[in-house]
């Protein structure tokens, strides 16, 4: 059955009717298998945080911290006791390897198809996840790490796009936040799974945990080889019957003629495109570029993945104690899926600005909130006894800023990159989205612990500072796109205040500064980096 028919003319700055079709069966199920290649993300992103919480791990491979730790708990600087650049390197390894995988995978993603870069990030993680299960010193386990990153990256590069493809305009923020939900399906999982294995006797819980990585790995391996192609990727690739044939298939009905030939002319632009990480640059694509950067490097300075990497040892370093950090960063984790199913179904009707602009707010009420409140108990010194009912408001706070993520930066951070490309230059976008992620990524966990033990409580206060510029940002720079066919974006461009001067018929490619966005995104990204 088709989930809907054609629709009145959307308030589109290219003022277009929605192209006919809806919701069929057969594209959920495609949007489905393919938004489980966020599980492999949330899974490593949970499983992570919690393992190098466990006694029996950290005795294992990092004696240092486990010594520290022991040294804490007499009454020392809980602020250091995590700070070892070993350790972060084993969480942060992962996201140097997808970085520079995500580079490669735009090439796959383009000449093969979407399903076969989806395919072949699967793959690799499977063989990661049993380096990592059986690991018997600290090599094998930050190799079996680099492995899990080439997986991720190719995961990450083509699931957004392969979503946005595939959905229709006026559902496309539903399904893409799919990708989302399944990130934070794979968090709530891995975060369950710690809490239970931390429990078993013997001390090799910790091998369940990032051995079990293989199940959302075969996942995603597996359903991909029944995934259908995009009829974009089709049409890039030549194959035009297909293409018709695959659009009438996944919008459920034959009055595709407005569309198909939008899509033909998109592609046949993007087999004009040779090299497109050189047309990428040109002044045209000037908008979807920034987006590409900003979004992004943004969503990872918002100190998301701090709470959700390091939520187990933040929550230790609190003054839980091994299980209840355990139990508290499950709790976080359901806060997360809740509030990413809210996004899922209003960001279709609300729209990405206003997720945007109240998740801002949110997150920095939530990060002034917690860096108060620590503040206030551990002062500089980092010594204190934190009773139970104030570490239960310090979790109410943490919660809350999740909770502003979670239907905010977290869904939108990979939907609008994936979805202002054109089709020419859209898989190197979405890999300069998925290198700029990566990058941030490795760049935050690598610094949190050491940032913490030297800036302690004021370091919450930087990221509320990072939230605010870019809370400005998408209130000046970021044009609504909800529900504008994504062959049409260049008219809301167009349309915009501030990017109309760089989206024009002639495509002038004369250099012309950004530099009042660029001081803005540099400034935040010195403050978290200095």
């Amino acid at each position: 059955m088709v989930g809907g028919g054609a629709v009145a003319p959307s308030a589109s700055a290219g003022g277009r009717q929605d192209y006919p079709g809806g919701l069929t069966p057969f594209i959920f199920m495609a949007s489905l298998v393919a938004a489980t290649g966020g599980l492999i993300f949330g899974y490593d992103i949970g499983i992570s945080g919690g393992v190098t919480s466990m006694d029996p791990f950290l005795s294992r491979f990092f004696p240092s911290v486990y010594q520290k730790q022991a040294e804490a708990a007499d009454g020392g600087n809980q602020y250091c006791k995590f700070d070892s650049q070993l350790l972060t390197l084993f969480t942060s390894s992962l996201y140097v390897s997808a970085l520079v995988a995500s580079v490669f995978a735009a090439s796959v993603t383009r000449t093969f198809g979407r399903k076969w870069s989806m395919f072949a990030g699967g793959v690799t993680f499977l063989v990661g996840c049993v380096l990592n299960g059986a690991a018997l010193n600290v090599t094998m386990l930050i190799l079996g790490r680099v492995l899990l990153g080439i997986g991720v990256g190719f995961a990450n590069q083509s699931v957004p796009v392969y979503l946005s493809e595939m959905a229709p305009a006026r559902m496309r923020g539903m399904l893409n936040n799919g990708f989302q939900l399944m990130i934070t399906l794979g968090i709530l999982f891995a975060n369950l799974i710690n809490y239970g294995t931390d429990r078993i006797a013997g001390g090799w819980g910790w091998r369940l945990s990032l051995a079990l990585a293989a199940v959302p790995a075969a996942i995603i391996t597996i359903g991909s080889l029944f995934l259908p192609d995009t009829p974009n990727s089709l049409l890039e690739r030549g194959r035009a019957d297909e293409a018709k044939r695959m659009l009438r298939r996944v919008r459920g009905t034959d009055d595709v003629a407005t569309e198909y030939d939008d899509l033909v002319a998109a592609g046949e632009a993007s087999r004009a495109v040779s090299h497109p990480w050189r047309d990428i640059l040109r002044r045209k694509h000037r908008p979807q570029l920034v987006m590409a950067v900003a979004i992004p490097l943004f969503q990872q300075l918002t100190g998301i993945n701090v709470i959700m990497f390091y939520a187990p040892v933040l929550f230790k370093t609190l003054g839980f104690g091994g299980s209840a950090s355990l139990m508290s960063a499950v709790i976080t984790g359901l806060v997360n899926l809740v509030s990413t199913l809210v996004s899922v179904f209003t960001v279709d009707r609300v729209g990405w600005r206003a997720l945007f602009l109240e998740g801002g707010v949110q997150m920095l009420a939530g990060q002034v909130a917690v860096g108060a409140l620590i503040g206030a108990k551990f002062g500089f010194s980092g010594v204190a006894e934190i009773p139970k009912a104030y570490a239960a408001i310090v979790v109410l706070f943490i919660c809350l800023y999740v909770a502003g993520f979670a239907w905010s930066w977290g869904p939108l951070g990979w939907l609008v990159p994936s979805e202002v490309m054109p089709l020419e230059v859209r898989p190197a976008g979405q890999s300069i989205t998925v290198a700029v992620n990566m990058l941030m990524t490795f760049a935050v966990a690598q610094a949190f612990l050491p940032m913490l033990c030297r800036l302690k409580f004021v370091l919450f206060f930087v990221f509320a500072a990072c939230v605010v510029v870019m809370t400005l940002f998408i209130a000046l720079f970021l044009p609504e796109t909800k529900g504008v066919p994504i062959e049409d974006m260049t008219a809301v461009w167009k349309a915009h205040w501030y990017w109309k001067r760089f989206v024009d018929d002639d495509d002038g490619d004369g250099p012309r500064p950004t530099r009042d966005i660029e001081m803005g995104v540099v400034g935040c990204a010195g403050k978290a980096n200095n």
